[in-house]
């Protein structure tokens, strides 16, 4: 790893959109669960409302995870507040709102927490503007040792780098299946990671990834017995919606941080 990367301590599981095994995801309530529950790090996505605020919201429309619907990019921050987003979860959730990119920030930094930021680019809006948005605010308030910023949307990370170096802000290269020319792409972003299936990774890749320097996050694993041979493969985290199954099962963390 290029010593222009900040030593980031990562850990070996990640909570994926808060503890959202537990708790309604991508909300203050995960990510308050998480770090009761003893996690350090989060994963969430982010995307822009029409209006161009940022929140804390994985899919393009409210169906899913509200009582509502329609598209995000359609609507205002004063029609997502009238929103419930925990009831469909469960009734201790109820009455439980959208967070806000500054609510959730806000949340972190009280709590000191890393977070993995996907930047979650919709058929409505560019990856650039989503970039130009989010960056600022995440450099704002967090400290490069507490932040990895990732997204399939190249654009988007394209731009983001052009917002701050890689001493400030940490970039995941986010895949599903590790593409033949991942290095190549890595080295364009100046990247710190390379996050990827845990059922599409297969043992060489991994020793690429790792023998090149570059940190290997695998999302979402929730069955510790199936998983359990890639962290001999060089695996650094896992995200997982359930990270508690993995109590006693996965390693220590690596020595080698930066």
């Amino acid at each position: 790893m290029p010593p222009s990367h900040p030593a980031i301590a990562l850990p070996r599981l990640i909570a994926h959109r808060g503890l959202s095994a537990h708790a309604p995801e991508n909300t203050l309530t995960a990510v308050k669960a998480a770090h009761d529950a003893g996690y350090q790090w989060v994963e969430l996505d982010v995307q822009l409302l029409g209006d161009g605020t940022p929140v804390i919201w994985h899919d393009a429309t409210l169906k899913r995870c509200s009582d509502g619907h329609g598209r995000l990019a359609t609507l205002d921050l004063a029609a997502v507040r009238k929103l419930d987003v925990g009831a469909w979860f469960g009734d201790g959730f109820r009455g439980e709102r959208m967070a806000t990119l500054s609510d959730m920030l806000d949340l972190l930094v009280e709590l000191d927490m890393g977070v993995n930021m996907e930047l979650k680019v919709t058929s409505k809006r560019s990856g650039t503007e989503l970039a130009e948005v989010v960056v600022p605010r995440l450099l704002k308030a967090l400290s490069p040792d507490r932040l990895i910023l990732s997204s399939f949307d190249q654009p988007a990370l394209q731009h983001a780098r052009t917002l701050a170096d890689a001493s400030l802000l940490p970039i995941g290269v986010l895949t599903e299946s590790v593409p033949e020319k991942w290095q190549s792409r890595c080295e364009a972003l100046d990247a710190y990671s390379v996050h990827t299936d845990w059922t599409r990774l297969t043992p060489r890749r991994a020793r690429e990834i790792k023998a090149a320097g570059y940190r290997l996050l695998c999302y979402t694993p929730n069955d510790p017995a199936a998983f359990a041979n890639r962290w001999s493969w060089g695996v650094d985290s896992a995200i997982s919606d359930d990270p508690p199954l993995f109590t006693g099962i996965a390693p220590p963390p690596s020595t080698a941080q930066a």
